[in-house]
């Protein structure tokens, strides 16, 4: 193990330029300390290099371990010009670490040396020179570590390994050629709010431990529903733990409008309820569906044109269809952004629909609602703002930091009636404050995280200008793969056209493929295709993109663009590293 001067904080300088032991280096990395944190940095500094107004203490008498916790100096500047003094964390655990007493000293050691190989992580991921990842199978990650739980304590010298370790084997998500997954990129305003959120350590259920996120919450839903297009931004809203439980609140919300008995009674109390959404959508719509006691069987989906879009005559159909068996439907889910074609459904149709039929309409827009920051492509979702929920993931295109996912309601008090239980410990109604901040009870959770203020400082910090601009180049960057390979010898595009969001689909088709008839064996083969080549991606570390099978046609890659870290070189190397790898099968 390094020591704190030559390993954790080093900085990784070869020349010991970036080692504290170093004098020049401390009153450098104090300088900067105060100019960033003011008192606080004085503090830290005063504290790791030495403090006068504590005197030395002989080390004579003192266990190794009380001298790891009180190590201090002679110097009477502040901040110090000295060196720092030794932090041996071979001796110290977590019970050295503030509140214990003296713990001030070891807690902040402690946590910069933390940072510091968090730092070393954030500009790694954007080298492009490193690996995206560091592939090993389960089994030797599970023999090279000890990964189990012991009864006895480590110390912290231990703990700093395991914080290297754990992110030695993460995948670099925020990596420019990682592609893998619809939730890329590393934004640092971003992150900087998580490290705070984290710091906070509160529960969004009420304003009186949690006033300023609450207040965030309101404010942020409030412009999230006024990009939609609902008037004034009215409605209600949450943050909640992803796109698949924003949908089940959308499906839960929808029932209780038309039968409020079924919060007491349960399902036994309704007739047979039927929700219609496309064959493209997302799996969450059945699995709240099975949550909820509505049943899998009670979700009907509806068929997709070639480019993955709900055909509105079909929905039609199938409403009418439930309609004379008996059923009752309930509730429409279109998409905007299917998961891998990135379709976005006919809103406009879908909401005639439903006007018709007096069903809830619900937009997944998880994937999509990015859109709606761009003047040039919100028009993809034109219909939006005839819905009654609005799913939108901003951890997806707009690269908040996993995770952070609001449902948007357009009736104020719905959402509340359906799922209050006036639990009389959390909701007082006799606080000295408006008690319309409590949002607790609104929410399925009691415990909920606070997932706004990566969203808002963000928000803050690029405007929606930025936005704009991040949207707009991801979806440059997909028409420029589009481009490059849709006439290109060795791929084959699984849908015609431009992409409509940044999920651009294609087969690569290596040579020895290239002159078969399209027939059942030229299918089988091509099908094994892309899965040897992600596995051979993932073993050299050099990129990352998703494939799978859909309905008939066999597995294929869907590159999608979220990371604006990306560039055009990034894409160019991409094409490459496929058929260097795929060029032998």
């Amino acid at each position: 193990m390094a020591s704190p001067g030559s390993g954790f904080w080093s900085f990784g300088s070869e020349d010991g330029s970036g080692d504290p032991e170093n004098p020049g280096t401390a009153r450098a990395w104090c300088q900067v300390a105060q100019k960033f944190t003011g008192g606080i940095g004085n503090k830290l500094c005063a504290l790791l290099y030495g403090d006068a107004e504590k005197p030395a203490e002989s080390r004579g008498s003192q266990t190794p371990r009380a001298a790891a916790r009180k190590a201090a100096c002679a110097c009477d500047q502040k901040p110090c010009n000295c060196s720092k003094a030794d932090v041996n964390y071979a001796y110290l655990h977590a019970t050295d670490l503030l509140p214990a007493c003296d713990g001030e000293r070891p807690t902040l050691a402690f946590l910069q040396d933390v940072m510091n190989i968090l730092l070393q992580y954030v500009v790694k991921s954007f080298d492009r020179s490193t690996k995206v990842i560091d592939f090993h199978y389960p089994n030797e990650l599970l023999q090279e570590y000890n990964w189990e739980l012991a009864d006895q304590p480590q110390n912290l010298e231990e703990i700093l390994m395991h914080c290297q370790t754990t992110l030695k084997y993460a995948i670099k998500t925020g990596h420019p050629r990682y592609f893998n997954q619809l939730s890329t990129g590393l934004d640092m305003v971003g992150l900087a709010a998580d490290w705070l959120t984290s710091t906070a350590n509160t529960n969004m259920f009420t304003y009186e431990i949690a006033p300023v996120f609450v207040l965030l919450e309101y404010v942020t839903l409030k412009k999230m529903r006024e990009i939609i297009g609902w008037p004034g931004g009215s409605g209600d809203g949450i943050f909640s733990p992803g796109g698949a439980i924003s949908n089940m609140y959308a499906m839960m919300i929808a029932r209780f409008k038309m039968f409020p008995e079924v919060k007491e009674k349960g399902m036994a109390a309704v007739p047979r309820l039927i929700a219609f959404t496309s064959e493209h959508s997302h799996f969450s719509l059945k699995k709240g569906a099975a949550a909820l006691g509505i049943g899998t069987d009670s979700v009907i989906l509806i068929k997709c044109d070639e480019r993955g879009k709900m055909i509105p005559s079909d929905l039609e159909r199938r409403i009418l269809e439930a309609k004379q068996k008996g059923f009752v439907p309930f509730l429409v889910s279109a998409t905007a952004g299917t998961t891998v074609y990135g379709a976005f459904d006919p809103l406009l149709a879908v909401a005639d629909i439903c006007k018709k039929y007096k069903i809830w309409m619900h937009v997944d827009a998880a994937w999509g609602g990015g859109l709606l920051m761009s003047r040039k492509h919100r028009w993809k979702l034109s219909g939006v703002e005839r819905a009654n929920s609005v799913t939108w993931n901003p951890h997806k295109m707009m690269g908040v930091p996993l995770q952070c996912s609001a449902l948007l309601v357009r009736e104020e008090g719905l959402m509340q009636n359906c799922n209050q239980m006036h639990a009389s410990y959390l909701f007082q109604q006799d606080k000295h404050y408006d008690l319309s901040y409590d949002t607790g009870d609104k929410a399925l959770q009691c415990g909920r995280h606070v997932d706004v203020f990566k969203l808002w400082l963000m928000w803050r910090a690029k405007g929606t200008t930025g936005f704009e601009a991040h949207v707009d180049k991801c979806l440059e960057l997909a028409e420029y793969l589009y481009n490059i390979i849709k006439n290109r010898e060795g791929y084959e595009m699984v849908f015609d056209g431009k992409p409509q969001h940044t999920n651009v689909c294609f087969w690569y088709v290596p040579p020895s493929l290239r002159t078969l008839e399209d027939n059942e064996e030229r299918m089988s083969r091509l099908s094994k295709v892309a899965p040897v080549i992600k596995a051979r991606m993932m073993e050299y570390g050099t990129t990352m993109v998703s494939y799978q099978p859909l309905g008939d046609k066999v597995n294929f890659f869907r590159m999608v663009i979220s990371n604006p870290a990306a560039t055009h070189q990034d894409i160019d190397f991409l094409i490459e590293e496929i058929e260097r790898l795929g060029q032998d099968l």
